[in-house]
């Protein structure tokens, strides 16, 4: 296991990276230094050669968002953010979003940026950009909106409306439901036939799926 800040922990199974938020008792908000070291643990799973990259978290949230004192202090605007996603989009294998709870606020970013999103039922999905008077990420906007539909990211983004697991597997912004107790089996099943394979094929066929050239 290598802990990257004491916040961010990256485990290993074969050639999957498990990236796990670990500030459970803050609800996974996230800081500066959480969004710098998942930044460097995805880079270090991509340089180590992993097929599959799963990102979720401990507790019962997945993340509450942007640490709000960090917020207070300019966080909302770090190119960490971008950064961070991009690195995701970017990463040359499956990458699996195992949502153990609540989404919101710019962590949303993280899971949009991931090919694939498990949650657990009681999940619950938001953005308060809104009523927080704070701009979502450029990138965040745009996938959200590739991903569900523009009224759909209107109702997110604009209404500000929170979105329970079974209306967002039904919007398409998550693809599974999983108990809590299967959650990271099922990333696993899900991950096999990539781990599975050649990493140049697993390569190829993530580019196309996302739209981007082999």
């Amino acid at each position: 296991m290598d802990r990257m800040d004491g916040m961010i922990r990256a485990d290993w199974d074969g050639t999957c990276c498990i990236v796990r938020l670990a500030r459970a008792d803050k609800a996974n908000a996230l800081t500066g230094a959480m969004l710098g070291a998942l930044l460097a643990a995805v880079e270090t799973a991509e340089r180590h050669g992993a097929k599959a990259l799963i990102l979720t978290g401990e507790g019962k949230v997945f993340s509450a968002g942007a640490d709000l004192e960090e917020m207070k202090a300019g966080l909302g605007t770090s190119p960490l953010w971008e950064q961070a996603s991009r690195t995701l989009a970017q990463f040359p294998g499956l990458t699996v979003a195992a949502l153990n709870g609540t989404l919101a606020g710019g962590a949303t970013g993280l899971a949009l940026a991931c090919d694939l999103r498990l949650s657990v039922p009681g999940a619950q999905f938001f953005y308060p950009v809104m009523r927080l008077g704070y701009l979502p990420q450029p990138s965040d906007a745009a996938r959200l909106k590739a991903l569900i539909g523009p009224g759909r990211a209107r109702m997110i983004l604009l209404a500000g409306q929170r979105i329970g697991a079974e209306e967002a597997l039904g919007w398409g912004l998550i693809d599974r439901i999983t108990p809590p107790e299967r959650l990271l089996p099922e990333a696993m099943a899900l991950a096999a036939d990539a781990l599975a394979a050649d990493q140049s094929h697993v390569q190829r066929l993530t580019r196309m799926t996302r739209g981007t050239q082999a």
